[in-house]
């Protein structure tokens, strides 16, 4: 179970990742998209990409780099839910790529943000 300061900082995280997607060029198509898997985060595009977008914010360091966070179990998750979409959306042969956002410090003056574009593939 999420606790709700886990909670406010992942809308406060999903939200940065929204702002710093747009002004990379993204266009944000859905926001907490939920299967019977889980949900996605962020659902973009990137010109003719659909973009599948998995959003790590934490305050420290402590457990590590918000990245590290979304292990191969994740990815493999994350790329049942975008399966679903895709079908759902009837997408077939819609460009796809999965990135990952990490967000840093949060709760400070300015979190780090960092985009990892093409973070995984379908294939893990």
């Amino acid at each position: 179970m999420t606790s709700p300061a886990t909670a406010g900082l992942g809308k406060i995280g999903e939200d940065l990742a929204c702002e710093a997607l747009e002004r990379r060029g993204y266009a944000i198509i859905a926001r907490r998209y939920r299967t019977r898997v889980g949900e996605i985060d962020i659902v973009a595009r990137d010109g003719h990409t659909v973009v599948f977008v998995e959003v790590k914010a934490r305050s420290t360091l402590d457990c590590g780099h918000p990245a590290e966070s979304v292990t191969a179990w994740k990815q493999r998750r994350i790329i049942t839910m975008a399966r679903h979409y895709i079908a759902t959306h009837r997408l077939r042969d819609t460009l796809l790529r999965f990135d990952v956002v990490s967000i840093l410090g949060t709760a400070g003056d300015r979190p780090t943000i960092e985009v990892f574009p093409n973070a995984f593939d379908a294939d893990t």
